[in-house]
Parts: structure tokens; sequence; C-alpha cells
């Protein structure tokens, strides 16, 4: 069975939390922050 964890990024520059979960903390966590091209969590980075 895949084991999964539940996050939350929070930005201080906007005051902003996000939740979210995934197979892979380290790669989700680097798409938040340096890969991802689109999406809710684009606008308010740095996480």
């Amino acid at each position: 069975m895949e084991e999964f964890a539940v996050y939350i990024l929070y930005s201080e520059k906007f005051n902003k939390n996000y939740t979210g979960c995934t197979s892979n903390l380290i790669e989700r966590f680097k798409s938040h922050n340096l890969l991802g091209t689109k999406g809710y969590t684009l606008k308010f980075r740095p996480w």
C-alpha cells in the first residue's frame, strides 16, 4: 500500500496557508517552489 503525507505550506509574504497531500513530499515541495508554471500556489511563492 502506498503511503501519503498531508502537508501545510505557509507564505509569510502573503499570510496564506495551503494544504495538500502527496506520496513524494520532497518532489512536491520542489514543484511548489521551483517547477510549477501554473496553479494556485504559484502566485504565493515563496513557501
